[in-house]
Order: structure tokens, then sequence, then C-alpha cells
């Protein structure tokens, strides 16, 4: 159980004590668990569950450390009976100096539990071997020992190892002869790694070295830049072109510093994706070079459509004769298809579509104040055909004696622009979710106050509530939960309402329905 050691007084050295006490499943397809412990006095014990085994095996190992006395200070470590790595073999010199590892200081009782809980052990052992195991706890520590006067004199000055513990390294003794008692040595912590910090640009690591200083601080920030851009909210592919190019020249050069063929290479692949991704941008702007098909396919093709369009939804809302966003968003509609000459033609279909609480009597109130004339009955609108329509007659709009009306588009961009909101507000997720008029006339409003990327306002940066509630006469409650409609209804995403702004953008499947604003 332990090993022969030389010396004067090894039969006053004994191995440490050590017991384990252990916690295991009874059998399969019981929860029960055995409790068992290494000394022989104590009996087993059966428990109903895991749970209650653990309590119980922490409850019989503390009554054992309460009733066990101090750990003796002439006793060799108990795990050395089992080869335990800290302790060195005694093999000679050569092998001591192979191993990095001295076990010393005073002994100790220490337990150690496993991780999954199945067995916890008490021992006795030296303080730095107690240290240096993970998980290891000091229960006592024993006293320190003093030296014999029984059978021999006490000798003037005592050598180490004379009535203490033989450990592998030196005694510390005191200026009276005796062995100094040691504090328990705390574990040792892990040193942590520290490596300097390395300027970056995508993979490469840009050398402390490289000159001139100028290419280095260039390659730096470009670093710095490319993981700024990674962390937008949204993307910005003006910017990633011009990051790109600078990209290309910077490593076209740092390639003719350092004659590496593989930056080279790198510069090409960034020269041609910033081609790529300007080429994606004004696709997605619409400035596209004669000849080319834009990215997003518009409905309303230009700016002139666009300017056309926002200046019909400014007439509406200073000329709806009835208050409300169902008045207007009909008046719209009839304004569309009546702004050239002051007549048009309508069916039932085009006016039940709308989402309006009560499309019968709407049209019934504008026809009662003048501003509609039909040439039968309401009901007669409202049940006709495609294939019979009805003709009606805004008279505010007819143009005047001089042939000029309140619009300056001619008679081919009329349909478009009726068609262009006939097709905002007849929207196939608009229409599933019976997204109601205000809704609607929402949706078509903030299609022309969008960026070229759908970002709502000029330059993304929001539309005023006063300027809104001009356009859609809704208050600040009912705005929010249109707001949250259309969101549902994946026209609007990103948004924000504060008290004076809307910001957000509007989704990819309706960017065609948008009319850009002018920078």
């Amino acid at each position: 159980m332990t090993q022969a050691v030389t010396g004067s007084e090894p039969d006053e050295r004994v191995p440490g004590r050590r017991w384990t006490v252990r916690l295991d499943p009874v059998g399969r397809g019981s929860a029960e668990v055995r409790v068992s412990c290494s000394r022989p006095a104590c009996a087993e014990r059966r428990l109903p569950s895991a749970a209650a085994g653990r309590t119980a095996a922490v409850a019989h190992l503390t009554a054992h450390l309460r009733a066990t006395p101090a750990p003796r200070a002439d006793t060799y470590c108990a795990c050395r009976a089992d080869g335990c790595r800290p302790h060195l073999p005694d093999t000679g010199r050569h092998a001591r100096t192979q191993q990095p590892w001295r076990c010393g200081g005073p002994v100790v009782l220490a337990v150690i539990t496993d991780r999954a809980g199945r067995w916890w052990q008490a021992l006795e052992c030296c303080s730095r071997c107690a240290a240096a195991t993970p998980g290891a706890r000091t229960a006592a520590t024993s006293p320190p020992s003093a030296p014999r006067t029984v059978g021999r004199p006490t000798p003037a000055v005592a050598g180490p190892g004379a009535g203490t513990p033989q450990f592998s390294d030196q005694q510390v003794t005191t200026r009276t002869g005796g062995p100094a008692h040691l504090p328990v040595p705390a574990p040792r912590p892990r040193p942590a790694r520290r490596r300097p910090p390395e300027a970056r640009v995508g993979r490469r690591v840009i050398p402390r070295d490289l000159r001139p200083v100028s290419l280095r601080d260039e390659l730096t920030e470009l670093g710095d830049l490319f993981r700024a851009y990674q962390k937008r909210p949204e993307p910005d592919l003006a910017l990633l072109a011009d990051l790109q190019e600078r990209k290309a020249r910077a490593f076209l050069t740092w390639s003719d510093v350092s004659c590496d063929v593989t930056l080279r290479l790198e510069a090409q692949r960034a020269e041609q994706a910033a081609a790529v991704i300007r080429r994606q941008h004004q696709h997605r702007t619409g400035c596209v070079p004669d000849g080319e098909e834009p990215g997003v396919a518009r409905l309303l093709t230009g700016p002139a459509q666009w300017e056309y369009a926002r200046s019909v939804l400014a007439y509406v809302a200073g000329h709806t004769p009835l208050p409300g966003a169902e008045a207007r968003l009909l008046v719209l509609m009839l304004t569309l298809r009546t702004a050239h000459t002051g007549t048009g033609n309508l069916v039932g279909q085009d006016v039940n579509a709308l989402g309006l609480t009560d499309p019968e009597d709407l049209v019934q109130q504008l026809t009662g104040c003048s501003w509609l004339s039909l040439p039968g009955t309401v009901g007669d609108l409202l049940a006709s055909r495609p294939e019979n329509p009805t003709p009606i007659t805004v008279p505010s709009l007819v143009p005047g004696k001089d042939g000029t009306g309140p619009f300056t588009f001619g008679r081919k961009t009329r349909p478009k622009l009726s068609g262009w909101a006939q097709r905002a507000v007849s929207d196939k997720k608009l229409r599933k979710a019976k997204a109601p008029a205000d809704a609607r006339l929402l949706a078509v409003t903030l299609a022309t106050w969008t960026d070229d990327v759908g970002r709502l306002g000029p330059g993304g940066r929001g539309v005023t509530l006063d300027a809104l509630t001009t356009r859609v006469p809704v208050d600040a409650d009912e705005l929010r939960d249109l707001v949250d409609r259309l969101t549902a209804a994946d026209w609007l995403t990103d948004t924000a309402l504060t008290d004076t702004h809307l910001t957000g953008r509007l989704t990819e499947r309706v960017l065609p329905l948008t009319c850009p604003l002018e920078d």
C-alpha cells in the first residue's frame, strides 16, 4: 500500500486515510439507487430516486468528516499508493529532473466530487496535491508537528523530514529548528493568453512592418470600414461599391510592394465585385444606361410620372368634398378615372373592391353634393359590369373654355396613373387581409414617399406625421393601427412610429409600385 522509503523514521509515516461514498443504480427498469461507503462498518442504503440518493450520500460523507479527527501530519498522501501523477516516482535523479511537480506543504483532508454526481471521496493528502486536483476542496488542515523527544535527544537543527511527512521537496525550517507551518496553497490560476492585436482586412493580416506607412493605414482603415458595414441595419450598395474599389487599389499597391501574386488576384476580384455591386445599385435606383432594363420594373417608369402621381394625391387632399379617409380614397380613384376630360367609365367592382364600409351611401353623398354626376341610380352603378360600364362625370374636372384643367399630364398618362393606383389599392395581400379603405389610402400614399430603394421619406429619413395626416386624415392611434396592418400584409417593414416621424421601408414585392423622391 505504501512504498518503502529510506530514512531514519520510516515506521513513523503511515498512508493517509481515504474513503469513498458511491451512488449506483439498482438495476434496469427501476429508479432506485444504492448508496454505499468504502468503510466496512457502513451499511448499504437504497433510495427511491437519484436526487434522494445524492442527498443521502452527501449527508453520509459530511457525517464522516465531522467525526474524523484532524489530518495527521506524519502521513503520506493517500493517493500515492495509486501512483498519482503529481507524485514523483522514486527512480533516480534523472527522473526527478524530468518531473516539474513537487508535492509538499501540510497534510490536509480533501474532498473530491465526481462531476456527474456518482461518487464522493475524502482523503488525506498534501496541500499542493489538493490545490492541483480539479474540484478538490479542503475540509481540514493538519497542525504543525513538534520534534520527537522520546527515546533520543532532539537535534539542534531538524533536518528535512524529521518528525514531519516525508515529501519530495524541502521543508521550510524556522530559526528554532522546527518545521514552519505552511498555509494551504490556493489553486494556481490558468494564465490567460495575451496576444497582441493584429490589424486585418478581410482574412488578410496586415504586417506590422509594412511600408509605406500610408499603405498600412489605408488597409487598416479599410478593414474597419468593412467590419462597420457588416453591422449596418440596411445595405448601401453605393457605399459597398466604393469600398470594393478602394480595396482593389490598395491590394494592387500591396502586391507591388510585397511581390505577392495572390494579392493582385484578390485586387482583381475586388474590382469585379465593385462593378457588379455598382450595377446592382443602378438597377435598383432605375439609373441604368440606355437600352438596358432596370432592376426594378416600376409601373410608372419615369420621374415625370412619379410627380404626376404626387400631384393628384395633393389635389385630392385639398378638394375632397366629404370628410374621412373612405371619402378621400373614393374621390382619388374617381379623379384618376376622369382627370383628363372630367368624364369616364366605372363598374361596380371598381367601387366594391376599395374596402368601403357602405359604398352605396358614400356614392349617394358625392352625388348629393353635386361633386359626381350619374346617368342613373347608385344601385345601377354598383350593379354594372365590365361589358356595360356606367359613364360618370366630375364637373370640377371638366376643362374650361381655354381647354385647361387642374392637371397638366396628357391623355396617355391618365390611364397609366389610374392603373397604378388601382394596382396599389387592390394589392393581393391587402385584399386577403380585408384591409379597410384608410389602410389602402395609406399604402398608396406611402408608395409616393420613398427613396429609390423603398425607404420612407427623402433619403430614407422618414415621413413627418404632419405631412402624412394631411394626406391620410386619421389620428395617431388609428395611424399606428394602420401601420401594423400594412406590416402584417407584407407592405411595410422595419417601421418605427414616433411623435413626429414614421420611418421604415416598403418591402421588395411592392417596390414596382413606388414613385421615388428626387434627392
